[in-house]
C-alpha cells in the first residue's frame, strides 16, 4: 500500500482544528516575542548601572526599567499558560475525533479487508498510533513553534544590535544543523517501522491471551514466549535505530550551542575592549546566544517527536482511506418484510479468483420452508450463507429475495430479513435481558420470556441473581451451551420472516439438542429456515437437504428419498451413525 500524503490528509481530517492551532502557533510567537524583548531591556539596565558606576545612579530609569520587565516576562508566561493549554484541547480533540472516525469506519470495511490485516494491527491504529500522534502533537508541536520563533527572533535581535556577533553566532550553529538535518532524513524510516513492529507485538500478544487455554493445554507457553520474544527483539531493534540517531542530536546540538557561545563571547570581549560596543551589549547579546542556540537541541527534539508522530499519523490515515464496503445505501428498490422466498441462480464465488470456492450453485427456497446444507468441511456452505448476507459480492449469478436481486437493496434491508446463529457465540457485557433484545428495542419482555422458554433457557435464567437484569461479565460463568442457547433465544425473539442456523446446535449436549430440536420445529414454523449442520440427525425432518461438495449441489431432496439413493448423503449419514451406536 503507498503511503497516503500527510498535508491533505490533516487538511481532511483536521480542518476542524487548523484554527485552534495556528492559534496556539499564534499564541506561542506572542509569548516568545516578550521573552526576546526581554535582554534588550536587561542591556539598558546594566549599561545604566555602568553609567552610574561612573557618575549619578538612575535609580528612577532603573525601576522603570525592571518594571517593564517584569510586565514583558508576565506577558510570556501568559502567553505560554495560553498556547500549551489550547495546543492540550487541539491534540486530544483532534485524536478523539480520529478515534471515533476509526470506530465508525469499522463497521464500514468490507470482510475482505479483515481477511487480510490481523486484528492487533487494527487495534493498534486505534491505541498506540493515536496515542503517538496525540503526545507528538502536544508536546513537540508547541516546542516547535516556540524554538523557530526564538531562533528567527534572536537572530533579528542580534543582527539589529551587531552584525559582526550575529554571524559569529549563526556560522557557528549552520554546522550543526546541517548535520542534524542528515540524521533527521536518515532516521525517518525508522519511526515508520517502529510503528509496525509495535503493532505485530500488540497483535500477537491479544492472539495469544485469547487462546490462553489453548496455549497451556497444548505445553505451547515455551513457545510462545519464543516467539514473543523474537517480535519483541525486531521492536527493540527498530526502536534503538530510532531513538539512537534522534538521541544523539541532542547532546550534538548542546555541544553546537556551546562552541557558538564561546565564539561570540570571545568575540564580544575584543570588541568591548577596542571600545566598538559596550559592556551592556555583549551581557545581552549573551542572552540573545543563548536564547539562540537552546532551542536548536529542542528543535531536533521536537523533529524526533513529529517524526513518531508523522509515521503513526499515516497508518491511520491509511486505515481511513480505505475503500468503504458498499452497502447499496442509495438502492432504491424497498422491501418491508419478505415473504421468505430464496434463490439462486448459477453463483460463482472465490475469495481469489484463482481459487473459486462455489461453482454454478442454483437453489430455489420456497417461503417458509427449512432446508438443511450439509457436505464435508470445506464444501462452502458457511460461504453461501455470507453471500446471502452481502458479506461477500458474487462473480457470477444472482442471488434473489422475493424476486429482488440483492444487490437492487440496500445491505441493512437485507440483513433486517434475517435472524442468525452462528458456530461462534458473541454476547455483550450487557444485561441479559439487553442481549436478548440486541438491536430491537420495540421488543416487549413477554416476548423474550416466551422465547427463552421455547429454548428452554428461562429457568436458567431466573436462577442467576438478578434473573434477566444480570450483567453478563467475567463475574458470570457461563457454559459454551448457555451461551449458544441465550444466542438462539435472541434470534428467535426478533422474529424475522428467515432464519439461519450454522452450526448452532454443535455446542450443547444430546439431552439439551433434543429439547432445543422440539423448539425449533415449532419456532421455524411458517419461517424459511436455511440450516448449516454437521450432525445430520437434527435435519432429518427438514422439506429440503442440500448436500454440497466442492461448491456444487451433488445431491437434494429430503431425508427419505437421500437415504434412498445410497450415495454420498447415505454414507455420510451411516458413518455418523455408526460413530453414534460404536
Amino acid at each position: 500500500m503507498t503511503q497516503p500524503k500527510l498535508i491533505p490528509g490533516i487538511r481532511r481530517y483536521g480542518k476542524p482544528y487548523l484554527l485552534p492551532l495556528f492559534t496556539a502557533m499564534g499564541l506561542a510567537v506572542l509569548g516568545n516575542l516578550a521573552t526576546l524583548i526581554g535582554p534588550d531591556q536587561l542591556s539598558r539596565i546594566t549599561n545604566k548601572i555602568s553609567a552610574g558606576l561612573r557618575g549619578g545612579m538612575d535609580l528612577k530609569g532603573i525601576w522603570h526599567i525592571v518594571s517593564l520587565l517584569a510586565v514583558i516576562y508576565g506577558i510570556g508566561a501568559f502567553m505560554s499558560y495560553a498556547q500549551g493549554y489550547v495546543m492540550a484541547t487541539v491534540a486530544q480533540n483532534f485524536t478523539r475525533d480520529l478515534r471515533t472516525k476509526i470506530s465508525r469506519k469499522i463497521n464500514r470495511l468490507p470482510l475482505t479487508y479483515f481477511d487480510t490485516h490481523s486484528e492487533g494491527d487494527t487495534l493498534s491504529r486505534v491505541t498506540n498510533d493515536l496515542d503517538t500522534f496525540g503526545q507528538a502533537l502536544n508536546q513537540s508541536l508547541g516546542t516547535l513553534v516556540s524554538s523557530v520563533v526564538l531562533i528567527v527572533g534572536a537572530v533579528i535581535m542580534m543582527t539589529w544590535s551587531n552584525w559582526l556577533l550575529s554571524l559569529t553566532a549563526v556560522v557557528a550553529s549552520l554546522l550543526g544543523m546541517s548535520v542534524v538535518v542528515l540524521l533527521l532524513t536518515h532516521s525517518q524510516r525508522y519511526f515508520g517501522d517502529q510503528q509496525t513492529q509495535l503493532a505485530a507485538v500488540s497483535g500477537y500478544v491479544e492472539e495469544v491471551y485469547a487462546g490462553h487455554e489453548v496455549v497451556q493445554t497444548y505445553n505451547q507457553t515455551q513457545k510462545a514466549t519464543q516467539d514473543f520474544q523474537q517480535l519483541n527483539q525486531r521492536l527493540e531493534t527498530s526502536v534503538w535505530k530510532a531513538q539512537f540517531l534522534s538521541g544523539i542530536m541532542q547532546p550534538f546540538m548542546n555541544f553546537i550551542g556551546n562552541f557558538g557561545y564561546v565564539a561570540v563571547s570571545v568575540v564580544g570581549a575584543l570588541l568591548a575592549l577596542k571600545g566598538t560596543i559596550s559592556i551592556g551589549m555583549v551581557v545581552a547579546f549573551m542572552v540573545y546566544v543563548r536564547i539562540f542556540t537552546q532551542p536548536l537541541g529542542q528543535i531536533t527534539q521536537a523533529f524526533s517527536g513529529l517524526q513518531s508522530a508523522q509515521a503513526a499519523l499515516r497508518r491511520v490515515f491509511a486505515f481511513l482511506d480505505t475503500p468503504d464496503d458498499d452497502d447499496r445505501s442509495a438502492a432504491t428498490v424497498m422491501l418491508q418484510r419478505a415473504t421468505g422466498k430464496i434463490d439462486f441462480e448459477k453463483v460463482d464465488f472465490g475469495y481469489t479468483f484463482e481459487k473459486q470456492i462455489i461453482h454454478q450453485f442454483s437453489a430455489h427456497i420456497k417461503p417458509g420452508q427449512k432446508v438443511a446444507i450439509v457436505g464435508p468441511t470445506g464444501a462452502g456452505k458457511t460461504t453461501l450463507i455470507s453471500l446471502l448476507m452481502g458479506y461477500y459480492t458474487p462473480q457470477h449469478g444472482q442471488i434473489k429475495i422475493d424476486d429482488q436481486p440483492i444487490e437492487q437493496l440496500s445491505k441493512a434491508t437485507v440483513r433486517n430479513q434475517f435472524d442468525m446463529v452462528l458456530q461462534d457465540t458473541w454476547l455483550f457485557e450487557a444485561t441479559i435481558m439487553a442481549n436478548l433484545k440486541y438491536n430491537d428495542p420495540n421488543i416487549s419482555d413477554a416476548q423474550v420470556f416466551e422465547a427463552a422458554k421455547a429454548v428452554g433457557v428461562d429457568h436458567f435464567i431466573r436462577t442467576l441473581p438478578q434473573g434477566y437484569a444480570t450483567v453478563l461479565n467475567e463475574a458470570v460463568s457461563l457454559s459454551v451451551g448457555q451461551k449458544q442457547l441465550l444466542t438462539i433465544a435472541r434470534a428467535l425473539v426478533r422474529n424475522r420472516p428467515m432464519l439461519i442456523l450454522d452450526e448452532a446446535t454443535s455446542s450443547v449436549d444430546t439431552r439439551t439438542e433434543e429439547q432445543l430440536q422440539q423448539a425449533m420445529d415449532v419456532l421455524t414454523k411458517n419461517r424459511t429456515s436455511l440450516v448449516i449442520a454437521h450432525r445430520l440427525s437434527t435435519i432429518k425432518n427438514a422439506d429440503t437437504i442440500l448436500v454440497l461438495n466442492h461448491g456444487t449441489v451433488i445431491e437434494a431432496g429430503t431425508h427419505e428419498e437421500l437415504m434412498k439413493q445410497k450415495g454420498f448423503y447415505a454414507n455420510l449419514y451411516n458413518s455418523q451413525f455408526e460413530k453414534l451406536t460404536a
